[in-house]
C-alpha cells in the first residue's frame, strides 16, 4: 500500500465524513441559517504564475463564507501541499509563497507545478481555477539572427531566433541596423521597415544596396526586464532572379496555427519568393464550411505586402485564413489556423438555493471565453462527472447539499464558479441519540435493551438479532412510546436470559428520509450454540454475505466449513473471524452447496450449524419482433418466444399491452416445449396493434421481453355526426370522430350555398373552431346555418365522410339587457330596442313597469322597422324633463319566446362650479388645493379641470391640471417660484362643464436659482485679468429675486477648489453682468463657473468655461547676448531665449534694438529688426560707429524685458570725401587750401593728401600729406595768374578716401579778404569751454570782427578773441547758445562766416500735474521744461507715503501719463520729477501732495450684522461696507450693560466671516463694540442687545430708574447721614491731598519722564504693508491683567502734569461747557501769524495760562466736559455719564495759529483726548524718551478720526516715544503745507478734513512732533538739536507697568492695551487747519454755539469745526 498517496484521499474522506456528520448534526438541531453559508472566494489566484527565481512570489488566495473558511493549497491530484524549507512556505494568511532562491535549488515538483486553492469550512469546499506556477531560473541566453535569402524585388522577413527556454518570457522591442537606423513596433505601414506584431523585421522591395546592411534585434526579459542584444546580426542574402521564377513559400510548414490573446496585435506570415514580383491576396473559410472569402481591410486590419496585420484581435477573428500568392509564372498558397483566445470566466446561475427534500434542483453554468474545451462539474471539491452546462438533481437528498463547482477549461486557462445547494425545511434524517451498548452477563436476569431515536418525521424502531427480525412472544417483548420532544424510545425485553440468546442485537430507526441504526452485542456466558439458519436463495452473479448466529461466551474462534473443507478455499470466498462469510459473483456449479458454520470455545466445545445455499438461474428470452414493417389488416402474424437459459420450471405467459391475451379473440399460443411459446394471428384487425410481452418465470426470478405490432387500420367512425339545432347564440358543439392507423385526420368543410354539393373550408375565426375532430361553433348565429361536411382520411383506402345540417332557431334575443341612455335636459331623445330572433317579433314598452301608450303624451312616438335579423323599435321623446329619468323596457315576443330589454333613462344637465376652493399648502413648485364637489347634473363628474395663470396675464393664456372626479383634493405642480398666480377650478361631467369658481390667488415659495447663468464668455483683459461677461439664468428659472452671482475660478486640469467672488446682480433689464477676475497667473488656463443666488441659496453651477489669460511679456531678457563685428556695416547678434517659465506665453520673435551708441538715448532713432532665430546679422550700419545693442523676446502679449545693453564697433573702411574745399589766394605764388572733414569719417583719420595741377597743361599732379589735424595747406610756388585745381582726400588705417570736388584758383597780386573757415554747428557742455575758429586770408591783412546774435561782441572776462581769429568762451551757460557770425574785411573784399553754438545742459525741472487717483493708483502727467535745449533722455519720479520713504520709478520721454500703483488706500503721498539727458539728471518739480482714493469702513444695517439668540450673539461682518478700501480685520468687545469694564472677545476677526460671540447670559442685556478696520481708517459702532430667554423668548426693555426731585434727594441724604458724612469727609481729605501732592512736584520734578494718556485719531491706520513683521511684532496676544482705557468721567489724575507744564510749556487747559458761559466766544481774540522758523508761542518761564476768565482758576485744568454729539443718551443716569470728561494734551503756549474750532478759543491747542471708541489691544507700556537737556517733553497728540490698533506697530516702529527738543524748547509750530490734489476735494473733506492742518511732514525731521504745527523744514536744518530720527528700541514688552506714572485708580487708571487703539501718533496731529478763505465756511462762535446745541451741523462743517477745535469725533455709534 502506498501510504504517502492514500494518506491525503484518506484525510479528504474522513473530513467529508466528519462535515456531513457535523453537518447532520447542525440541521437535526436547527434550520438552515440565512446567516451562514460556504465558502466563495474573494480574491482567487490568476492562472498563470511565472517569476524569476529571483524575485520569487506570492501567490494569494482569500475567500469568505460562514464560519469563515480554512485555505488549503493542493495539487492538481488534490494531494495537499506542505511546506518545502526555502523553497515553498504557506503563510498564516493563506498565501503560497515562493522565496527566491538559487539556481541548483530548483525542483520541478515545486518551481513547475499546478496547484489550486482549496477552501472549506462545514457547509462544503470549493477549489479554485488551476494555478500554472512556473519559476525561471536566471540562465544564459542569446538571440541569434540567420541570413534571409531574398530574390531582389520582394520583400524580407528576419526573424529573431529566442532560445526556447526563455521564449515566453522574451520580447523583441526593437531592430536596429549598423548605420545607426533604429525600427520599433509602431503603426506606420507605408514605410521600407516594419517590426511586426510577432517580433519579426519586415523589409519591403529589398534592393542590391541592402545587402551590404547587417541587423540585429533588441529583447526584453519580461520577468527580469533585461535587455539584450542579439549576439549575431543578419543580414540579407539578396538574388538576382535568372528568368522568372513562380512563388515559393519558404514555410515548410502547410498549417500553422497561430495563437493571440483577445486586443492584442497579430500579423499572418506568408512569406513568398517570386519573380516578377508575386501579388498577396488573404481569405478566411466561412467556418464549418470549404467556401472562403476575401479578408476585408481596414484601419485595424492591414496587409503590408504578403504579411497580414490584425490590431487589437477579437474573438471573430479566430478561423482558417488562406494566402494565396500568384504571379505570372503561377501561384502558392499556404493556410493558417488563427485562434483569438479570450479569457475565460464562469457564473452559475442561481448561486445560491434552498430546495426541500424529494424537489428538484438545477444549476446553470454561464461561461464565456475562447476557446473552451471542458465542461465540468464538482461537488465540494471531488469530480461528479457531469459535463453539460446544465446539471439537474432531480430529487434532492441529505446527501445533495453542498457546494457545486463548474469549471471551464481550454489548454492555456481554466475557469470556475461555484454555488451552494442548501436543504429546505424541516428536513431531520432519523438519527439515534441514544442506545445499548455491548454487555456481557451471566444466564438467567431479564435484559432490557433501549434506543432512543429522533428526526423528522418521527421514525419507526424496529429489532433484530443477528439479521433476523425480532417479533414479540413469551419471552421477547418489544415496546415503544414518543416522548414530549418528539424523539421515539423503543426497548427490547428478554425474559430470563439464556446463553443461545446471545448474539448481535440491532435496533433500525427509519423514516422516509433515512435510516439510522445501531448494534451491539450481547454476551451470555455459555457453550457455543448455533441459532438454526434458514436455506438461502441467491440469484447467480450477486454476492452472497452471511453472518453465522453464534451464541454463547466466550467463543474462541468460528470458521465456516464446506464439505469438512475450512473456508476459504478460492479467491471468490472470504471469512471473518466475526463470522462474517462472503462469496461474490456466485455461480450454480460452484457455489450451490451446504455450509457449515462451527464456533469453538476455549474448552474446547463447540456447535454446527448448516446453511443450505441454493443459487437459482434466472430465465433469458431471446429477442423477437413482429418485422420491421407495418401488418395490413387480415393479414396473419407469429412470433416465438424462446427462453435460452434458466432453471425449470419455467412459466410463459404472453400479455397484450400488459393484460393476459386470452380475453382477446383471434390469437392463439401453441407451447413447443418447456422452453418455447409462440403466438400467431391468423385475421390481424385493427384491435391488434399494441405491445406484445412474453413474461418467462422461475424461482429465481421474472423477465420480460416486448415488442409492438403495429397494424395499418383505414378510417372508421368512433363517432359520426347527425344533423343538429341549436338555439342561437349557444355554444355549439358536433362530434366526428374515426379510428384507424394512422391516426386518420378530421376536417370540417361547409357548403357553398343553402343545398350542399360543393364545399369549401372553415375560414378561421374566433367563434368557429375544430379540436380533435369536434366542430365548435361559438355564440352561433343565424349566419352560421347550412350544410355541413366531415372528412376522416389516414391514407389507407378511400376515407370517410358525412354531411349534415345545421339549424339556428332564434328567439327574440336583445344583445344588451339593460343599459343607460342620457340626454340633456330639453332636447329631444330616441330609445331604440332592437329584438334579434325568427319573426315575426312583437314589441311593447313600459315605462316604471307601467305600459307606455302614445295615445295618452303626445311627446312619445313608437316606430318598427323590419331587419334582417329581427326587429327594431324605436321610442322617440320630442323634449326631454326631469320626469323622463325612468326606467323604459321593451317586451319583444315571437314563436320561440320572449325576452325583454331595459333603458335606464337619465336625463342630464352640466353641474354647479365647485366652491370653498382653498390652499392647504405650498411650495415652490406646487400648491396643494382642496374644494367642495358641486351638484353633479344628474351625470357624474368625469373630472375636475384646475386652471391657473400667472398674475399678470389673461385667463386666456392659461395651464391646466385634470383632476378626476372623484377627488376633492389636487395637487399643482410644475409652477415657478416666487410667482404669484390666480387659481380657479371647473367641473366637468358628459353634459359639459360649470361655471369657474372664484379664483384664489397665491405667492409660491421661492426657491434656489434652478437655472444656470447664460451666455458666459471669458475673454482675456491683459495678463493677469480676465473679463468675465454673463447674463442672467431665463427668467422663468430665477424662482425669486436673483442677489448675486458666485463667480468662481481656478487653474484648470488641477484638483484645487474653486475661489468664488460675489457680484451683486444688476436690475436693468438684458444687461449683462461682467466681474474682472484679477491677480491671475500670465498666460495661465484659467476655468471659470457662475452661479446665481437669491436668498434661498444659490443655483447649479454653469458648465465650465475655460480659457488663457493673455500672453505676458516675457519677465526675463535673452541671456548671454553676445555681438560680433563682421564687417565695417555689419554685425552679428547672437543670444539664448530666456527660461521657459518666463517666457508667459509663445514666443514668436526676437527684437534686436539698436542705435549707434551717441544717438541710443533717442528713441526715435533706434532700429528694430525683428527674427525668429536666436541670432541675426544686423546690417547697413554706419562704418566705424559703436552700435549699443539689446535683444527682447516677444510674445502676442507684447514686448518682454530687454537684455542688458551690449557694444559692438564697425570695423573702420576708407572714408568719404570731405564735405567742401575753398582755394583762397594768399599772394601771386601761394594758394591756401582749406577743407571740412568728410561726414563720415569711417574710422580715425590718419592724414589727408591734397593734390593740385596746372590747369590745361599736361603736368604731373602733385600731392601733399597734411597731417589728420590739419584742416588748411598753403600751397607755393605757384605760378602767377595760371589757374590751379585743387582737391583733397581722407585716409584711415584701411586707405585713401573718396576724393573732395575739385575746386579752382589762380595766384594774383590781388588777395582780397576770405574767411578759410566754414559754416559749423558747435555743440558745448554745460560749463564747459568752446572754440569758434575763423580762419582768414587778404593782403592787406583783413580786419576780423564777431557778432553773437547779431549784436556787436565784446570781450569780457569769459569771451576773448584769439591772434588766430577764433573765439573763445569759457565756462558755456545755456543763455550762450545762438549764432555767432565772424567778418573778415579789408580794402579789396570782405567775407563772412556764421556758427550755430548748441548748449548740452542738465534739464530744468519739470511740469508734474495729476491727472487721476484710484484707490491704490495715481496717474501723473509729466511735461519737459519749455526750455531745454538738450534732447531729455526720461524722467525719474519720486513718491513717498506719507509716513515711507522715497521710492523711483523711471519714465520714458514719450509718456504723456505715468500710473504710479500699488499704493496704500486712502493715504497720503507726496510726488515730484525729475528729468534726465545724456548731461546727468536736472532739477527736481515740485512737490505733488496728493492722496490715493477711500474711506473708512461704512456702518451696516443693523438686522442684517446682528443675530441674537439665548446664549450667543451672530455678527455677520459681511454686512460692513468697506468705504472703497479693503477691510484688514475687526475688533469685537463686550460686556453687560452694567459693567463699566469691557472685554475683548477678539482682536482679529477676518472680514469675510460670521462671528459668534459664546457663553453669554441669557435674557440679558449686554454692549457690544466693533471696530471695523481698513487702510484709510477705522469706525467704531456700539450696540446694545438683550439675548433671548432660554426659550427662545425676548425680555422686556430695561427701565432706567425714576427721576428723583430736590426734595427726595434730600430726604435720601439726610435719611443715610451717618454713611454720607464719613464719605464726603474722606474724599475731601484725598483731595487736598492729592493738591499738595501736585503742587509739590511740579515744583520740583520739571525734569522727571512724562507719562501721557495719549490718544492719537491719526489717518490712514493700517500696518505697513511691506513691514510684515509689524504685525508680528505687534502681536495679538491679550495680556493676562489687561485693563481697560480710562472711562470719561473717572478721576484720571493729570494734575502733576499740568502744573508741570506751567514752569516750561505755555499751557491753555481749561474746563468749558457752552452752556455755563454763552458769551465765552466774543471774549476771543484772532491768533497772531506765525513768523517762518521761530519757536511759536513758547514765552518760557510764563507760567500762566492764555485766556484764563474769572472762575476757571480752580477748576479741573487737564479736564474738558462736553455733551458729545453721537454718545448714546441712554446711559445709566447713576453713573453720571451724560456728560464726558477727557484728559487734555499737553498744549503749547502763547496763540497758537489755526486753532478756530467749535469747542475752544482760537489758538487754544486742539490736545484734548476724545474717546472715539476703544479697541483692544496687546500693548505694553508707552515709552518716553527724555529731552537730552533736561527740557519739557513734547507729548504725542490726538488727531482726530483715527483709532486704529494697526498703527500701534507703526507707531512701535517709527514714533512712540515723546521725543523732547535739544534746547529744551517747543516743538516747530505753525501752520501745515497746503496740498495741490484735485482728488482731494470737497466731497471727502468731512473724511480728511483734518488731515489738511498740522505738521504735515514733521515727522521727517522728528518724531516727537505730534502736537506741534511747524512747517516742514528742508532736511532737519531747522531742527538741528534732534540728532537721528531713529527712535531708540522700546523696551522689552513685559516691561513693568507700575513703572509709569499714572495714578493707580483701580478703576481706570492704568493705561491699557486698549489705549493703543486710540494713540495713534503715526500720522501726526492735524488738527490745526489752515483758515478756509470761502467766507462761506466760517462761522461765527455764536452760531457754531447754536449749531452744537441743536445738533444741526452738517457732516462736513462739524468735521471741519470739530478737527479745528480739539480733536473730537462724532462716534459711529448706533443702539440696537
Amino acid at each position: 500500500m502506498n501510504m504517502p498517496n492514500e494518506r491525503p484521499k484518506w484525510l479528504m474522506l474522513y473530513t467529508a465524513v466528519a462535515l456531513i456528520v457535523s453537518g447532520s448534526h447542525s440541521l437535526a438541531a436547527n434550520p438552515p441559517d440565512a446567516d451562514q453559508k460556504g465558502p466563495v472566494f474573494l480574491k482567487e489566484p490568476t492562472n498563470r504564475i511565472d517569476f524569476s527565481n529571483s524575485t520569487g512570489a506570492e501567490i494569494e488566495c482569500k475567500s469568505s463564507g460562514n464560519p469563515m473558511p480554512e485555505i488549503i493549497w493542493i495539487r492538481s491530484d488534490g494531494t495537499a501541499v506542505g511546506d518545502v524549507p526555502g523553497l515553498r512556505q504557506i503563510s498564516s494568511d493563506g498565501k503560497l509563497v515562493f522565496p527566491p532562491f538559487r539556481a541548483e535549488d530548483y525542483r520541478q515538483e515545486v518551481h513547475a507545478q499546478v496547484y489550486a486553492c482549496l477552501a472549506r469550512n462545514q457547509f462544503g469546499s470549493i477549489i479554485s481555477r488551476d494555478v500554472h506556477v512556473r519559476a525561471v531560473v536566471s540562465q544564459h541566453y542569446e538571440e541569434d539572427i540567420h541570413k534571409a535569402f531574398v530574390i531582389r524585388g520582394n520583400s524580407a522577413i528576419l526573424k529573431c531566433d529566442i532560445p526556447s527556454f526563455v521564449a515566453d518570457f522574451v520580447n523583441v522591442i526593437s531592430w536596429h541596423s549598423d548605420e545607426q537606423e533604429n525600427f520599433y513596433p509602431g503603426t506606420e505601414y507605408d514605410g521600407k521597415y516594419l517590426v511586426l506584431p510577432s517580433g519579426e523585421l519586415h523589409i519591403r522591395e529589398v534592393g542590391p544596396e541592402d545587402g551590404y546592411k547587417s541587423y540585429q534585434c533588441r529583447t526584453k526579459h519580461r520577468l527580469t526586464g533585461e535587455t539584450r542584444l542579439s549576439a549575431t546580426k543578419g543580414r540579407l542574402v539578396i538574388t538576382e532572379p535568372i528568368g522568372s521564377v513562380s512563388p515559393k513559400i519558404t514555410n515548410s510548414d502547410d498549417l500553422k496555427h497561430v495563437k493571440v490573446k483577445r486586443l492584442l496585435s497579430l500579423s499572418l506570415l506568408c512569406p513568398a519568393q517570386a519573380y516578377p514580383q508575386p501579388i498577396s491576396r488573404w481569405y478566411k473559410f466561412i467556418e464549418g464550411t470549404t467556401r472562403k472569402q476575401a479578408v476585408v481591410l481596414n484601419d485595424r486590419v492591414k496587409q503590408v505586402s504578403g504579411t497580414l496585420i490584425i490590431k487589437d484581435a477579437v474573438v471573430e477573428d479566430s478561423g482558417k485564413y488562406l494566402c494565396v500568392v500568384n504571379n505570372s509564372v503561377g501561384g502558392e498558397s499556404v493556410e493558417t489556423v488563427l485562434t483569438v483566445t479570450a479569457p475565460l470566466s464562469a457564473k452559475i446561475d442561481p448561486p445560491t438555493q434552498t430546495v426541500d427534500f424529494g424537489r428538484p434542483a438545477v444549476f446553470t453554468c454561464q461561461y464565456t471565453g475562447n476557446p473552451i474545451k471542458t465542461v465540468s462539474w464538482m461537488k465540494d471539491g471531488k469530480a461528479i462527472g457531469h459535463s453539460e452546462p446544465v446539471l439537474r438533481i432531480e430529487s434532492v437528498k441529505k446527501e445533495d447539499k453542498g457546494m457545486y463547482q463548474c469549471f471551464v477549461r481550454n489548454d492555456q486557462e481554466s475557469a470556475e464558479a461555484s454555488a451552494e445547494l442548501k436543504l429546505g425545511g424541516r428536513f431531520d434524517p432519523p438519527v439515534i441519540r441514544q442506545a445499548f451498548q455491548e454487555e456481557t452477563m451471566e444466564p438467567g436476569p431479564s435484559v432490557f435493551l433501549k434506543c432512543v431515536a429522533g428526526g423528522n418525521p418521527t421514525p419507526e424502531i424496529s429489532w433484530e438479532l443477528d439479521g433476523k427480525k425480532i417479533a414479540n412472544n413469551d419471552r421477547y417483548q418489544v415496546g415503544q412510546y414518543v416522548t414530549v420532544n418528539g424523539d421515539v424510545v423503543s426497548y427490547l425485553n428478554i425474559t430470563s436470559v439464556h446463553a443461545n440468546d446471545g448474539g448481535l442485537y440491532k435496533c433500525i430507526a427509519k423514516s422516509k428520509v433515512g435510516v439510522a441504526e445501531h448494534s451491539a452485542k450481547l454476551n451470555v456466558y455459555g457453550l457455543p450454540y448455533i441459532r438454526q439458519m434458514e436455506k438461502k436463495a441467491i440469484v447467480a452473479g450477486e454476492t452472497l454475505i452471511v453472518t453465522c448466529p453464534v451464541a454463547g461466551y466466550p467463543i474462541d474462534s468460528i470458521v465456516w466449513e464446506r464439505d469438512n473443507r475450512a473456508l476459504p478455499i478460492n479467491r471468490k470466498q472470504k471469512v471473518f473471524p466475526n463470522g462474517t462469510l462472503i462469496i461474490e459473483n456466485v455461480e450454480r456449479n460452484s457455489d450451490q452447496a451446504t455450509y457449515t458454520c462451527v464456533a469453538k470455545n476455549q474448552e474446547g466445545y463447540s456447535a454446527r450449524g448448516s446453511l443450505e445455499v441454493q443459487v437459482m438461474v434466472p430465465p433469458k428470452i431471446t429477442p423477437f419482433t413482429f418485422g420491421e414493417d407495418p401488418t395490413n389488416v387480415e393479414d396473419s402474424v407469429s412470433v416465438t418466444c424462446l427462453i435460452s437459459s434458466g432453471d425449470l420450471p419455467i412459466d410463459i405467459e404472453w400479455l397484450f399491452n400488459d393484460y393476459g391475451i386470452s380475453s382477446y379473440s383471434g390469437m392463439t399460443v401453441l407451447r413447443g416445449g418447456k422452453r418455447t411459446s409462440m403466438l400467431t394471428i391468423d385475421n390481424v384487425h385493427a384491435s391488434h396493434a399494441g405491445k406484445y410481452s412474453c413474461r418467462a418465470k422461475n424461482h429465481a426470478a421474472a423477465v420480460n421481453y416486448t415488442t409492438e405490432l403495429i397494424v395499418n387500420v383505414p378510417p372508421r367512425w368512433i363517432l359520426e355526426p347527425t344533423d343538429k339545432a341549436f338555439a342561437q347564440g349557444s355554444d355549439a358543439k358536433v362530434e366526428c370522430k374515426a379510428d384507424g392507423f394512422p391516426k386518420p385526420q378530421v376536417t370540417w368543410k361547409k357548403a357553398v350555398g343553402d343545398t350542399p354539393g360543393e364545399y369549401k373550408d372553415l375560414k378561421k375565426s374566433d367563434n368557429i373552431r375544430v379540436e380533435e375532430g369536434t366542430l365548435h361553433v361559438d355564440n352561433i348565429q343565424k349566419t352560421n346555418e347550412g350544410y355541413y361536411l366531415c372528412e376522416a382520411i389516414n391514407g389507407i383506402g378511400s376515407g370517410l365522410s358525412a354531411v349534415i345540417m345545421i339549424s339556428v332557431q332564434a328567439p327574440p334575443e336583445f344583445t344588451e339587457k339593460l343599459r343607460n341612455q342620457t340626454a340633456r335636459r330639453g332636447e329631444p331623445a330616441v330609445l331604440q330596442c332592437e329584438a334579434k330572433g325568427e319573426k315575426p317579433i312583437g314589441i311593447l314598452w313600459n315605462m316604471n313597469n307601467m305600459r307606455l301608450d302614445p295615445k295618452n303624451d303626445n311627446r312619445y312616438t313608437i316606430r318598427e322597422e323590419i331587419l334582417s335579423t329581427g326587429v327594431m323599435s324605436s321610442l322617440s321623446i320630442k323634449r326631454t324633463e326631469r320626469s323622463d329619468s325612468a326606467l323604459f323596457t321593451c317586451v319583444a315576443t315571437n314563436a320561440f319566446g320572449s325576452d325583454d330589454a331595459s333603458i335606464n333613462m337619465i336625463v342630464q344637465e352640466v353641474p354647479e362650479m365647485p366652491y370653498a376652493l382653498k390652499v392647504l399648502d405650498k411650495s415652490g413648485r406646487s400648491v396643494q388645493l382642496s374644494w367642495a364637489q358641486p351638484y353633479d347634473g344628474n351625470s357624474p363628474l368625469d373630472r375636475y379641470i384646475i386652471e391657473f395663470k400667472r398674475s399678470r396675464a389673461s385667463w386666456t393664456e392659461i395651464d391646466r391640471v385634470i383632476v378626476p372626479g372623484h377627488t376633492t383634493e389636487a395637487q399643482v405642480q410644475k409652477l415657478s417660484p416666487a410667482t404669484t398666480y390666480n387659481i380657479r377650478i371647473v367641473a366637468e361631467n358628459a353634459i359639459g362643464t360649470s361655471q369657474s369658481s372664484e379664483a384664489v390667488t397665491i405667492i409660491t415659495a421661492e426657491e434656489a436659482p434652478s437655472g444656470k447663468p447664460q451666455n458666459i464668455k471669458v475673454e482675456p483683459v491683459n495678463q493677469t485679468t480676465m473679463r468675465v461677461t454673463w447674463k442672467p439664468p431665463p427668467r422663468t428659472e430665477w424662482n425669486g429675486e436673483i442677489l448675486g452671482y458666485y463667480v468662481g475660478y481656478k487653474l484648470s486640469n488641477t484638483n484645487s477648489s474653486y475661489v468664488f467672488e460675489t457680484i451683486n446682480f444688476i436690475t436693468e433689464e438684458g444687461k449683462e453682468h461682467n466681474l474682472e477676475l484679477q491677480n491671475l497667473r500670465v498666460y495661465t488656463q484659467y476655468s471659470v463657473v457662475i452661479q446665481a443666488f437669491n436668498k434661498i441659496g444659490a443655483g447649479p453651477l454653469s458648465e465650465e468655461e475655460k480659457q488663457f489669460t493673455a500672453e505676458g511679456t516675457p519677465s526675463q531678457p535673452p541671456s548671454d547676448t553676445a555681438c560680433t563685428t563682421l564687417t565695417s556695416q555689419t554685425i552679428r547678434v547672437g543670444w539664448v531665449s530666456p527660461p521657459l517659465e518666463s517666457a508667459n506665453g509663445v514666443i514668436k520673435t526676437y527684437k534686436v534694438v539698436y542705435a549707434p551708441s551717441d544717438e541710443w538715448y533717442d528713441e526715435t532713432k533706434r532700429h528694430y529688426k525683428k527674427t525668429a532665430s536666436s541670432d541675426t546679422v544686423l546690417h547697413g550700419l554706419k562704418k566705424y560707429t559703436n552700435y549699443t545693442m539689446q535683444v527682447l523676446a516677444t510674445t502676442a502679449g507684447g514686448d518682454g524685458v530687454r537684455s542688458v545693453p551690449i557694444h559692438c564697433q564697425t570695423e573702420p573702411d576708407v572714408p568719404e570725401a570731405p564735405t567742401d574745399v575753398k582755394a583762397l589766394v594768399m599772394g601771386n605764388a601761394a594758394i591756401l587750401v582749406s577743407w571740412r572733414p568728410p561726414a563720415q569719417p569711417n574710422g580715425i583719420i590718419t592724414q589727408y593728401t591734397v593734390y593740385s595741377k596746372a590747369e590745361g597743361a599736361e603736368t604731373e599732379t602733385k600731392t601733399q600729406k597734411v597731417p589728420h589735424y590739419q584742416m588748411s595747406f598753403e600751397a607755393t610756388e605757384l605760378e602767377k595768374n595760371k589757374p590751379y585745381e585743387f582737391w583733397v582726400t581722407a585716409s584711415t588705417t584701411i586707405g585713401e578716401g573718396q576724393q573732395s570736388k575739385s575746386i579752382v584758383a589762380m595766384p594774383s597780386d590781388q588777395v582780397p579778404a576770405k574767411i578759410a573757415s566754414f559754416d559749423d554747428t558747435f555743440t558745448a557742455t554745460f560749463k564747459e569751454d568752446a572754440k569758434m575758429p575763423c580762419l582768414a586770408v587778404g593782403a592787406p591783412q583783413p580786419e576780423i570782427t564777431w557778432k553773437i546774435k547779431g549784436v556787436e561782441f565784446s570781450a569780457n572776462d569769459r569771451m576773448r578773441l584769439l591772434p588766430d581769429g577764433s573765439l573763445l568762451i569759457k565756462s558755456v551757460n545755456r543763455q550762450d547758445a545762438g549764432d555767432y557770425s565772424c567778418h573778415a574785411e579789408n580794402s579789396i573784399a570782405k567775407d563772412s562766416i556764421t556758427h550755430k553754438l548748441i548748449v548740452l545742459a542738465p534739464p530744468q525741472s519739470p511740469h508734474v500735474t495729476l491727472s487721476a487717483t484710484t484707490t491704490d493708483a495715481l496717474t501723473v502727467k509729466l511735461k519737459p521744461h519749455e526750455g531745454d535745449t538738450a534732447p531729455l533722455h526720461g524722467y525719474t519720479l519720486h513718491y513717498k507715503p506719507e509716513f515711507g520713504e522715497w521710492e523711483t520709478s523711471e519714465v520714458s520721454v514719450d509718456s504723456q501719463k505715468h500710473n504710479i500703483e500699488g499704493l496704500f488706500c486712502g493715504s497720503r503721498y507726496q510726488v515730484y520729477a525729475t528729468g534726465f539727458n545724456n548731461i546727468g539728471a536736472g532739477e527736481a518739480s515740485d512737490i505733488l501732495n496728493t492722496r490715493t482714493k477711500g474711506q473708512k469702513p461704512k456702518l451696516p444695517e443693523k438686522p442684517r450684522f446682528i443675530e441674537v439668540s439665548s446664549n450667543s450673539v451672530s455678527l455677520h461682518f459681511k454686512a460692513w461696507k468697506d468705504g472703497g478700501c479693503p477691510m484688514s480685520h475687526f475688533v469685537v468687545e463686550s460686556k453687560k450693560r452694567d459693567q463699566i469694564e469691557w472685554n475683548q472677545i477678539s482682536n482679529n476677526v477676518k472680514p469675510d466671516n460670521n462671528y459668534v460671540v459664546l457663553d453669554l447670559e441669557p435674557a440679558t442685556w449686554y454692549n457690544l463694540r466693533i471696530t471695523a478696520h481698513n487702510s484709510a481708517g477705522f469706525t467704531v459702532a456700539e450696540y446694545d442687545f438683550a439675548t433671548l430667554t432660554v426659550t427662545g423668548g425676548t425680555i422686556a426693555p430695561s427701565r432706567d430708574l425714576p427721576e428723583l426731585s430736590a426734595e427726595d434727594t434730600i430726604r435720601i441724604i439726610l435719611s443715610n447721614l451717618n454713611l454720607v458724612v464719613p464719605v464726603v469727609a474722606a474724599l475731601l481729605v484725598i483731595i487736598i491731598a492729592i493738591i499738595v501732592i501736585c503742587i509739590l512736584r511740579s515744583k520740583g520734578n520739571h525734569h522727571k519722564d512724562d507719562v501721557v494718556y495719549n490718544q492719537t485719531m491719526g489717518p490712514g491706520a493700517t500696518l505697513d504693508k511691506r513691514r510684515p513683521d509689524l504685525r508680528d511684532e505687534l502681536g495679538y496676544i491679550a495680556p493676562p491683567n489687561r485693563k481697560l482705557p480710562p472711562v470719561p468721567g473717572s478721576n484720571y489724575n493729570t494734575c502733576d502734569r499740568i502744573k508741570r507744564g506751567r514752569g516750561g510749556l505755555r499751557s491753555n487747559h481749561s474746563t468749558w461747557d457752552p452752556r455755563r458761559n454763552p458769551n465765552l466766544y466774543e471774549e476771543l481774540k484772532a491768533p497772531p501769524v506765525p513768523m517762518h522758523g521761530n519757536h511759536y508761542g513758547h514765552a518760557h518761564g510764563n507760567a500762566e495760562c492764555h485766556y484764563r476768565h474769572p472762575g476757571m482758576e480752580d477748576e479741573i485744568c487737564p479736564y474738558a466736559t462736553f455733551h458729545l454729539l453721537g454718545f448714546r443718551e441712554e446711559m445709566d443716569p447713576t453713573k453720571a455719564m451724560n456728560f464726558q470728561t477727557f484728559p487734555h494734551q499737553n498744549g503749547h503756549a502763547g496763540p497758537v495759529p489755526g486753532h478756530a474750532g467749535t469747542m475752544l478759543p482760537p489758538g487754544h491747542p486742539g490736545h484734548v483726548h476724545s474717546r472715539s471708541g476703544s479697541q483692544s489691544m496687546p500693548r505694553a507700556n508707552r515709552y518716553q524718551r527724555k529731552n537730552s537737556q533736561g527740557g519739557q517733553s513734547s507729548i504725542y497728540t490726538p488727531a482726530p478720526e483715527y483709532d486704529d490698533p494697526a498703527n500701534c506697530a507703526e507707531e512701535d516702529q517709527y514714533r512712540r516715544y515723546t521725543r523732547v527738543n535739544s534746547q529744551g524748547g517747543s516743538l516747530y509750530s505753525g501752520p501745515g503745507p497746503e496740498y495741490d490734489d484735485p482728488a482731494n476735494c470737497a466731497p471727502e473733506e468731512d473724511q480728511y478734513g483734518s488731515q489738511y492742518g498740522g505738521p504735515y511732514g514733521q515727522p521727517y525731521d522728528h518724531y516727537g512732533s505730534r502736537g506741534s504745527m511747524g512747517r516742514r523744514s528742508i532736511g532737519s536744518a531747522r531742527n538741528p538739536g534732534n540728532g537721528s530720527p531713529e527712535p531708540p528700541p522700546p523696551p522689552p514688552r513685559n516691561h513693568d507697568m507700575s513703572n509709569s506714572s499714572f495714578n493707580d485708580s483701580k478703576e481706570s487708571n492704568e493705561i491699557s492695551e486698549a489705549e493703543c487703539d486710540r494713540d495713534h501718533g503715526p500720522r501726526g496731529n492735524y488738527g490745526a487747519v489752515k483758515r478756509s478763505p470761502q467766507p462761506k465756511d466760517q462761522r461765527t462762535t455764536e452760531e457754531m454755539r447754536k449749531l452744537i446745541e441743536r445738533n444741526e451741523t452738517g457732516p462736513k462743517q462739524l468735521q471741519l469745526q470739530q478737527t479745528n477745535g480739539a480733536g473730537f469725533t462724532a462716534y459711529d455709534t448706533m443702539a440696537v
